[in-house]
């Protein structure tokens, strides 16, 4: 038994690499209104990460792939002027790219370490800043290095054009494709931390409008840990907007039994997007034995209180994971969703379908 799930896991670790860091996108974006220079504009995110500091001064190496104590701070982060909608751009073999050049990818420039105490001020102001006093706050899946993760964020930022305080939680994935049982130590691991930074960023943010967006592997810290705070101190709720599973690696009949009636018994909304052709999480289901809630292959994951979205229909990349951040139409979604809180059945993008299970939402062809 043992031989055989230890070869099942090697067999499939190539296909649950679509966690990574994965590039290809279609049409022009527009921008927020960041730091402008003539051929990239640079997108500040804010970050809280329990992470092991390394030493190293370059930006994209400040932090390991160990665990550590919370550490809190900002990345700047490079959009090229020609950036389309759901791309990282990141050099290319291809184009005889050698070298990261912010005129045309997206390059995280600048890492700043704040005291927590600095950071939550700096972050309160920026919300201030913003006209409905807005935040989000990211948290990655498996195989993503801080940098993916700061890259990742600043990318969703533009492309959605937020206005706000945005913030990714990194946790310490080993960034890797050979570690997926590792990272899953280390998400159980971080849940606690999450739920304690998530306490934070509610009451010190000054944020009325706070949205929560996980993907993949991390959905598994963020479901419990937003659960568990918003049982315990049930006046923080009204500040949470919506909290957005993307293609949540759980199994779904734990979503099911345990972790969706926590969420929805918080009373506020949430949106699950998942898709058959994910592969990736077909990967996982291999690993695990049993299917993901993210798969919308077979038994779509329908719990009344929450609007899931299959995005089956969406072009993807090769894997089909990433979709959240990479296809157009989930992006120009989570846009209505966000900035106009609509609801699944008033954003002109999906359709319904009714089941005996219950109604879920399309997109259409």
């Amino acid at each position: 038994m043992l031989v055989t799930r230890v070869f099942c896991i090697v067999a499939v670790l190539a296909l649950l690499n679509g966690c990574a860091t994965i590039t290809g996108a279609p049409a022009p974006a527009p921008a927020p209104a960041p730091a402008i220079a003539p051929d990239h504009a640079t997108v500040r995110v804010f970050y809280a990460t329990d992470r092991n500091l390394t030493g190293s001064t370059i930006p994209s190496e400040m932090f390991g792939a160990n665990r550590s104590d919370l550490t809190y701070g900002t990345c700047e982060v490079s959009i090229p002027r020609d950036h389309r909608m759901g791309e990282l751009e990141s050099p290319s073999i291809w184009r005889l790219e050698f070298q990261e050049d912010p005129a045309k990818h997206v390059v995280l420039l600048r890492t700043a370490i704040a005291s927590k105490d600095q950071f939550f001020a700096d972050v309160a102001t920026r919300v201030r800043r913003s006209k409905a006093s807005n935040a989000f706050l990211f948290v990655h899946g498996y195989n993503v290095t801080f940098e993916d993760a700061a890259r990742r964020t600043a990318q969703i930022t533009y492309d959605l054009g937020f206005d706000g305080a945005p913030t990714f939680y990194s946790w310490p994935s080993r960034g890797s494709t050979a570690a997926y049982t590792i990272d899953e130590q280390n998400i159980e691991w971080t849940q606690a931390n999450l739920r304690r930074f998530l306490e934070d960023f509610f009451t010190r943010s000054d944020a009325q409008n706070v949205y929560l967006i996980a993907h993949s592997m991390g959905n598994r810290a963020l479901t419990r840990a937003v659960a568990s705070l918003l049982a315990d101190k049930p006046t923080l709720r009204s500040r949470l907007r919506d909290v957005i599973l993307t293609a949540p690696d759980i199994d779904a009949d734990v979503f099911k039994r345990d972790i969706a009636p926590a969420l929805v018994a918080a009373g506020r909304p949430v949106t699950l997007y998942a898709s058959s052709e994910d592969l990736a999480l077909v990967a996982s289901k291999k690993v695990h034995g049993y299917a993901r809630a993210g798969d919308s292959g077979r038994g779509l994951v329908i719990v009344p209180g929450i609007e899931t979205v299959d995005a089956t229909r969406v072009d993807t990349s090769l894997l089909g994971h990433s979709y959240f951040a990479e296809a157009r139409s989930v992006l120009a979604d989570m846009f209505y969703l966000i900035r106009d809180g609509k609801k699944a059945n008033q954003r002109f993008g999906l359709r319904t379908v009714e089941t005996q299970s219950g109604q879920y939402w399309e997109f259409k062809p």
